[in-house]
């Protein structure tokens, strides 16, 4: 409980960012499979929208062309965002750093419901407004966990987590001669076999519940993810909220 209390504290170790990147590996399941659902598109497959830009550019299919650009453009400006907040807050010494961009994605996730009843209403770049609003919200959360753990845990999407996932696999299945000598054999990593096999594990149950949850719930099961996300940050906002005030009031004390 500790540890959950301050997993968006500014202080890290290697637990708290595994552990919090386990929780949102769970959430983007649930958002990229309530997504898809909803709008038939995994908005946070940026790679997908990528080929899709390129493809349709070649077949002259401008609908396409931007809607995959809307999608990789707000997916950006997601991950922008949040180096400007995290910036923002050291430079203000602010201990709520990391949990500045998990209060906008709490917001945007409960505006993602209240959208859903008009998810059909057309953007310029003509895709349903859901599919920019969740773009965004991807971008954000992955540029904060890759922020928090220095490019070392991704939560959004699962290919490159897969592929580091296969490379332990290997490690760990590889066949050392006992003639080698011990510091030339190859070694599994089990604490980032561990940590892959985690990541993609809570990926999938996220996508399970977001589906079930979306399908036979409706959009209101966001609130819940919006719950997870508030609390999560709530340490830390809370202990900036009070470090104000009794700056304030010793301000206010001085003659």
């Amino acid at each position: 409980m500790r540890r959950l209390r301050h997993l968006t504290g500014q202080h890290r170790t290697p637990a708290t960012n595994r552990l919090l990147g386990a929780v949102l590996a769970f959430v983007a399941g649930a958002i990229n499979a309530g997504g898809f659902l909803l709008v038939s598109m995994y908005t946070s497959h940026m790679t997908g929208f990528a080929s899709m830009l390129a493809d349709n550019l070649v077949l002259g299919n401008m609908k396409l062309v931007l809607g995959a650009a809307g999608a990789l453009l707000t997916f950006t400006a997601g991950a922008a965002t949040t180096a400007i907040l995290v910036n923002w807050s050291r430079h203000h010494w602010l201990r709520s750093e990391y949990a500045l961009p998990l209060i906008i994605e709490a917001a945007l996730l409960l505006v993602f419901g209240l959208m859903g009843a008009n998810m059909g209403h057309q953007t310029p770049f003509a895709v349903p407004m859901t599919v920019l609003v969740l773009a965004f919200t991807m971008g954000l959360q992955n540029a904060l966990v890759t922020k928090i753990s220095s490019s070392q845990i991704r939560t959004t999407h699962m290919t490159g987590v897969i592929t580091d996932l296969g490379i332990e696999i290997g490690k760990l299945l590889y066949w050392n001669r006992t003639s080698r000598p011990p510091e030339s054999r190859v070694r599994v990593n089990r604490i980032k076999l561990r940590l892959f096999g985690t990541l993609v594990g809570m990926f999938i149950t996220g996508g399970l519940v977001g589906a079930l949850g979306f399908k036979y719930v409706g959009f209101i099961w966001v609130v819940p993810l919006a719950i997870l996300l508030f609390a999560l940050s709530l340490p830390p906002l809370y202990s900036d909220w009070r470090r104000r005030l009794r700056r304030k009031a010793l301000i206010e004390a001085r003659p």
